[in-house]
């Protein structure tokens, strides 16, 4: 009987999750819109665990190191306060140093591009007449074009019914960009509000989860989950240490090298990989590319050799820096950390090429530990068949030899005296 009933509440069950799966997919539009807004509603909160999460690191370093001689409880709040201010300071102190070097220097930069583009643009244009001249064919095709008609009434009218009906448009749209500036200041205030109680009560927080947890789950499901949120937490740290660091030293070898090689725009080019190098894979080369842009403003032929310089220090930098840096801290292998990538890119874009990364490394450890204990249980199970198989058959073989010896003390002669 109770088996029955298990099975039939077993069946209950997943008739509810399918019809639940059903009305997903029949009204998937309003889900997912539910969804969005549901987490819009929770944006602030999520990018205050996202800076707590981030300041924790420094403020960890500091507790566990610089202010490790402090004991008892007011010297332990006291602890928790100086070192979230100077986990704050820090991060202001880095930043303020980056934008006060380089914001003179990106203007300087730019100062420079946009005093030298007009001679670029002539070079172009000059270059172009040449090759007119050379190839006169090209020139055909440019008199075709210009020989096509243009409906200059038409496109007056189109401009006119524009201006009159875009006016309102572009004064909605300004309502709505400025509005979306000053919630987004709102929402980043509560966020660092929110980041700080949490990094304030962190032992709280986390021991009523354990709470909650063991109050609502059975023992053996609450250590899996601590277990997972565990190795995320391990693993997000240790990427975005890594991450941080790597970029770092990246930047810094492009600047030691360009200034060697006696390459333009050194720093900026510099701290421009090491801002998009954060972006694993694809961000190094986008600061090539914007690199060697500025760099063929000013010489078309040191724009190539940065273009070599970058190749090379790519391959230095992922065979020798990139393993010793990160080490087996992700423990993913390449091929995932692009399909990573990919999909972080296509639904989050740049926060999600970060987050995927420790995500599918977490997914990717928990899988492989899954796989390698099913395995070691079928061939223990494989094996203990085969050992009482063998067992018996020495047993039955030891039978039939004993029946052997019986038999033939049964056909001794018996010899009468």
């Amino acid at each position: 009987m109770e088996s029955g009933r298990e099975k039939m509440r077993q069946i209950r069950h997943l008739l509810v999750l399918a019809a639940l799966l059903v009305l997903a997919l029949i009204y998937s539009r309003e889900v997912f819109r539910g969804i969005s807004f549901f987490f819009r509603i929770l944006q602030p909160f999520l990018w205050g665990g996202a800076i707590a999460f981030a300041l924790n690191i420094p403020m960890k370093c500091y507790e566990e190191k610089l202010l490790a001689g402090w004991k008892g409880k007011s010297a332990l709040r006291m602890k928790r306060s100086v070192s979230i201010v100077l986990s704050i300071v820090s991060l202001l102190v880095v930043v303020s140093l980056v934008v006060g070097t380089v914001m003179p220097q990106f203007a300087k930069t730019f100062s420079e591009v946009g005093a030298k583009a007009p001679v670029f643009i002539e070079e172009v244009v000059e270059e172009l007449e040449e090759l007119a001249r050379k190839y006169p064919e090209l020139t055909g095709q440019v008199e075709k074009l210009e020989q096509l008609e243009v409906d200059w009434p038409a496109m007056l009218d189109n401009v006119v019914d524009f201006l009159k009906n875009g006016a309102g448009d572009m004064l909605s749209s300004t309502v709505t960009v400025a509005s979306s500036i000053i919630s987004g200041v709102v929402n980043m205030v509560i966020a660092f509000i929110f980041a700080l109680y949490i990094l304030a009560q962190k032992e709280r927080l986390e021991n009523q989860g354990r709470r909650i947890l063991s109050a609502f789950l059975p023992a053996g499901a609450k250590q899996k989950i601590l277990k997972v949120l565990s190795m995320l937490y391990g693993n997000f740290s240790s990427f975005l240490t890594g991450q941080c660091l790597e970029a770092v030293i990246l930047g810094v070898m492009f600047v030691i090298c360009m200034s060697i090689f006696q390459m333009p725009y050194a720093l900026t080019i510099g701290v421009l990989i090491a801002f998009t190098a954060l972006i694993p894979i694809v961000g190094a080369f986008i600061g090539c590319g914007v690199g060697a842009f500025l760099i063929l403003m000013d010489n078309p032929l040191q724009a190539l050799w940065f273009v070599i310089l970058f190749l090379v220090l790519q391959q230095i930098e992922g065979n020798l820096i990139y393993p010793r840096v990160m080490g087996n801290s992700v423990g993913l292998p390449a091929i995932w950390i692009l399909v990573a990538v990919s999909l972080g890119g296509s639904l989050f874009g740049i926060a999600g090429m970060l987050f995927f990364i420790p995500l599918m490394s977490t997914c990717y450890s928990l899988l492989r530990e899954t796989v390698n204990v099913r395995n070691r249980e079928k061939t223990a199970g494989g094996g203990k068949p085969q050992k009482e198989e063998e067992k018996t058959l020495s047993a039955g073989s030891a039978d039939r030899q004993l029946m052997g010896k019986r038999s033939l003390v049964k056909k001794e002669p018996v010899h009468k005296k």
